[in-house]
């Protein structure tokens, strides 16, 4: 069953650079960790894959939409719920303001239309 994430983990999760997520394969093992970015619209946290749907880490997400993530001292059994596409433009804004240090390329690939196909919200389990 879903809970809500704290204000706490909101923030550590919210303003870490890097999330390392691994899902539930359909045996029930983690898959192999990957680092991405994650970002905090709101009380929600949300990742996608810049490569877009045909991504492994994303694949691997769609079987029983469930894993693990760490970020920002965060350790947490999390279920991947596909966003509201309503949401996306609030975390295209999200990703440019926290990482719109990096190449302008970059930036553009983790907001296109893509890449917004995957977008996910983590909600803790």
């Amino acid at each position: 069953m879903a809970t809500a994430w704290t204000n706490d983990e909101l923030d550590r999760v919210g303003s870490a650079e890097e999330l390392v997520i691994a899902s539930v394969r359909q045996d029930g093992a983690l898959s192999k960790p990957r680092t991405i970015w994650v970002v905090r619209v709101g009380d929600g946290i949300y990742v996608r894959s810049v490569y877009g749907p045909t991504s492994d880490w994303f694949r691997t997400t769609r079987s029983r939409q469930e894993g693990h993530i760490r970020a920002g001292g965060v350790d947490k059994d999390v279920a991947f719920l596909d966003a509201d596409h309503d949401i996306n433009g609030q975390v295209d804004a999200a990703y440019r303001g926290k990482y719109g240090h990096y190449a302008a390329e970059i930036i553009e690939a983790i907001t296109s239309p893509k890449a917004s196909t995957t977008t996910m919200q983590l909600v803790p389990r």
